[in-house]
């Protein structure tokens, strides 16, 4: 059964919140998805371009209070 996971980047600097990312995704099961919470802008570009290149799917991005909100699903 797929889950939907938080990966909490806020307060960290590029490519602090993709690395956290990856690390959840190794322990994620193929369905689940991981929500990226980062107050660094560049992680709304970064993450998106990095998951479509590795073979994931890029869900939605989001802006809340300072707070970028990006949601991908494992797919392999």
């Amino acid at each position: 059964m797929a889950e939907r996971k938080i990966v909490d980047g806020k307060g960290s600097f590029c490519p602090g919140p993709l690395m956290e990312l990856i690390v959840a995704l190794k322990e994620s099961q193929v369905g689940d998805e991981l929500e990226v919470l980062s107050t660094d802008k560049g992680s709304a570009n970064d993450i998106p371009e990095w998951v479509r290149k590795v073979g994931h799917e890029f869900v939605s991005s989001s802006e809340d209070g300072g707070v970028w909100h990006i949601v991908v699903r494992k797919a392999k």
